[in-house]
């Protein structure tokens, strides 16, 4: 069977529902941590119908998930925004803005207060998570170095306010699961050292009770197509990608990025 498809996410999702976990959104979790939890949360880089369609497949299973959209064209897209919102699931801002002002703090801060404002028109925002802008210089999360987000009300930012010594956290970045050649800023201070092969792997060690008692699990699901013309576009552009990221991470363990 192929991986990263919607189907593949069907199973995954069944799977996790045998293992009789709560699910959180991230949220919820931050509120009310639940002992074995897993906190689904989806990066919405792009494609967002992908997304509505993992929404409506979560909310017919009785799951509740964390949508982080980005402000750009690819992704922002009210309307869709709005009915993943209806379904139960949390909203969040995938924010870039000191990649889209070319790393100027204040104007990042009063970018990034824009855009969540405007965000805010449509659904409710407690949360904030960092795009992660692969071959940008800037990191958005420096942003938080001179402003604090929770003085605009959020309450939690993925990268700030888990303890990753306690929540294993799972990533398709790289359409790989936790790969370390592919991930530039997706990573986490874990300690948890499980290797994933695949999501047949990854279902096969859920149902083993493998996996700690909290997990988060992201992913992108521009990634995941039953269409087999969509699904072979995604895998071609992301091993380009790939390819491009394993050069700028050997540069980065050199010393030498940028």
């Amino acid at each position: 069977m192929r991986d990263f498809t919607l189907k593949a996410y069907t199973n995954l999702l069944k799977a996790l529902k045998e293992s009789s976990c709560v699910f959180h959104p991230f949220s919820a979790y931050l509120n009310e941590p639940a002992y074995r939890v897993f906190i689904l949360r989806h990066d919405v880089d792009k494609m967002p119908q992908n997304a509505l369609d993992f929404a409506r497949l979560e909310h017919e299973m009785g799951i509740s998930a964390s949508y982080y959209f980005r402000i750009v064209p690819q992704s922002f897209n009210p309307k869709i925004i709005k009915e993943i919102a209806s379904l139960g699931h949390e909203i969040g801002y995938h924010y870039e803005d000191m990649d889209l002002c070319k790393g100027d703090v204040d104007k990042s801060y009063a970018s990034f207060q824009k855009n969540l404002a405007k965000l805010r028109e449509i659904a409710p925002i407690q949360t904030v998570c960092m795009h992660g802008s692969p071959l940008s210089k800037y990191d958005n999360r420096d942003l938080w170095k001179k402003y604090d987000y929770r003085e605009l009300g959020i309450i939690g930012e993925p990268y700030f306010d888990i303890d990753y010594s306690k929540v294993f956290y799972l990533t398709d970045t790289g359409r790989k699961w936790n790969s370390t050649d592919t991930s530039i800023r997706d990573k986490v201070a874990s300690s948890f050292h499980i290797e994933i092969r695949n999501t047949q792997h990854l279902i096969q060690l859920i149902r083993e009770g493998k996996l700690p008692d909290q997990v988060m699990i992201n992913t992108h699901p521009q990634r995941w197509n039953d269409n087999l013309l969509l699904w072979t576009r995604e895998l071609f552009w992301q091993t380009i990608k790939n390819q491009g990221k394993k050069i700028v991470v050997r540069w980065w363990r050199g010393g030498v990025l940028w």
